[in-house]
């Protein structure tokens, strides 16, 4: 992987990049783990039943909240040692989920279980910015696209490590309402190394670049933050064209989540092929092939984005990534699904890699954990009203003709909006 004579070995010479990383890839994998078992909890544990709206209304309140609040965040985020972020927010997780444990193994549900998973990925989205917002730090700009597209990567990678480890400790835990609270407790650990990692730095070695200034704020502080912020993205053609074509990516990608959701939870359950199970293990297999895309996005991208430039690129994931829904999940079978579930793992972090990379390279670093945090509103607000959406519409089985071709045709349109507008 090289960019702008940058290779991920001299990106790994950088002993402040190799600890950042070391961060976030212990934070991701906590995040794996945690997610593996929250979504055991609520879609395959047999001492629980949830209906397609029951599971969109559950992200609509872990993530519609916080995203609506995330903003503001990114205010401190351009205030406040992003270091100090990171620290504090590990620990804080780490006492989070110990609660969202006891509540599991309890059978608790309903709104005080939905409080508390919803504060476990407030706080986790609070790190991913503060990460995005860091990495600037932690590398020369010739190497930004280098830089996200292993940095990112990885850590998506992590995730569905952290995943896949969790489903091997429920062979020894069992599954139900015990098993899945050990394994949300489980992620504790993780969380509290990633906190050591970081301390590792020094206080403002992460930005922001104006320590001074003070960190106490007023509501009206807050809100002018927030304004500054918008401005200042909306003024630049290039992050406001990234921008676009990721809400809309997320729009579509919210409907094929619930659609393969749906498919491995009634429509492939009960399948025993060794190769292509239905149920969590099927759904993983999905997930694993997302990663193995996720991977090849990050050696690809950089290569791509050299030869071709981050405009043309993006446009030629999305379009490819329409047609390859089209053809791989119009036949709603096992194999062509998880086949699909590469393509889009690809497609998805190849146009993430050049997305974060406009915005670092683009936005000023005194408004970077503004206009991240926007960034990130966005993507969990436009996915949230698409699994809300989607559960209405699609039926209980998953296989939507319909809606799949909708998603298809919705891909290419964003391709082409997004070669109009940057």
């Amino acid at each position: 992987m090289r960019q702008g004579g940058t290779t991920v070995r001299h990106l790994l010479y950088r002993a402040d990049f190799r600890r950042l990383l070391g961060t976030r890839l212990l934070s991701q994998f906590g995040d794996g783990v945690f997610q593996a078992a929250l979504a055991g909890t609520v879609l395959f544990n047999p001492q629980r039943a949830a209906d397609p709206v029951a599971v969109a209304a559950g992200f609509a309140v872990l993530l519609l909240p916080y995203s609506l609040v995330g903003p503001f965040a990114g205010v401190w985020l351009d205030r406040w040692s992003r270091r100090q972020v990171l620290l504090h927010a590990n620990v804080v997780r780490a006492a989070l989920v110990a609660v969202v444990a006891a509540l599991i193994v309890g059978g608790v549900g309903g709104t005080l279980f939905y409080t508390a998973g919803l504060a476990v990925f407030s706080v986790n989205r609070f790190v991913l910015s503060a990460l995005s917002a860091a990495l600037p730090h932690t590398t020369e700009a010739p190497s930004l696209v280098s830089a996200n597209a292993m940095s990112t990567t990885s850590g998506a990678v992590a995730t569905v490590i952290g995943g896949g480890v969790a489903l091997g400790l429920l062979n020894l835990v069992g599954a139900g309402n015990a098993g899945y609270g050990a394994l949300a407790l489980a992620s504790a650990v993780p969380y509290l190394s990633a906190a050591a990692v970081v301390t590792g730095f020094a206080r403002f070695h992460l930005g922001p670049d104006l320590p001074t200034r003070s960190v106490r704020l007023s509501a009206r502080d807050v809100v002018a933050g927030m304004v500054a912020g918008a401005r200042h993205v909306w003024a630049l053609r290039p992050p406001r064209a990234a921008l676009t074509a990721i809400t809309l990516h997320r729009l579509l990608y919210g409907v094929l989540t619930l659609m393969t959701m749906l498919l491995y939870r009634n429509t492939f359950i009960g399948r025993t092929s060794s190769f292509f199970p239905g149920g969590l293990v099927g759904l993983g297999e999905v997930i694993a092939a997302g990663a193995v895309g996720t991977l090849l996005a990050a050696v690809v991208t950089p290569w791509a984005v050299r030869r071709t430039g981050k405009r043309r690129w993006v446009v030629v994931l999305l379009a490819g990534g329409g047609v390859a829904q089209l053809l791989l999940g119009l036949p709603f079978a096992p194999p062509t699904i998880v086949l699909a579930g590469l393509v889009l793992g690809f497609m998805a972090q190849g146009v993430k890699i050049c997305v974060d990379t406009t915005l670092q390279e683009t936005v000023g670093d005194d408004y970077r954990g503004r206009v991240f945090s926007v960034y990130d509103t966005l993507f969990n607000v436009s996915y949230v009203v698409a699994l809300l959406v989607a559960a209405f519409l699609l039926p209980p089985s998953g296989i939507s003709y319909a809606a799949l071709v909708a998603v298809g045709v919705g891909y290419l349109l964003t391709a082409a909006l997004y070669a109009r507008i940057s």
